[in-house]
């Protein structure tokens, strides 16, 4: 299965290569060899934003590994019905991660996030925790 990566899956990966840790990145991936792993064009602009990627050369270091989905008009149409949804419970979660889970559902993937809390607000989308 293709799973996105979420935003502080690359920070953790990058802190614990720094640190030169085997930690919760490294286990993870060890459980999940044969998963395509993918960023999409939110987490891309996220990373942009981290002084480790203040550099375009550090940042496309940190995106490299790592195909990137990019938007699409279904991907607004995800966005739009996720956020009319999670609006009508009380329960909107940020505008990036909005798009990160909209782009998931949009091409069938599910999201790696220690943030489980916001995306498991998300109906049909598929958290998986590391």
């Amino acid at each position: 299965m293709g799973l996105i990566l979420d935003t502080n899956f690359i920070i953790t990966a990058e802190r614990e290569a720094r640190r030169g840790e085997r930690g919760r990145v490294d286990r993870f991936l060890a459980d999940h060899p044969q998963d395509l792993l993918l960023i999409t064009f939110t987490v891309a602009g996220e990373l942009a934003c981290g002084q480790s990627a203040s550099k375009q050369l550090d940042w496309e270091k940190l995106c490299r590994p790592f195909p990137m989905l990019p938007w699409t008009k279904e991907v607004s149409w995800q966005y739009g019905e996720i956020y009319r949804s999670l609006a009508s419970m009380g329960q909107l979660i940020g505008a990036n991660d909005l798009w990160i889970a909209a782009t998931a559902l949009a091409n069938g993937m599910g999201v790696v996030t220690s943030n489980l809390e916001e995306f498991e607000r998300v109906q049909g989308l598929v958290v998986i925790g590391y």
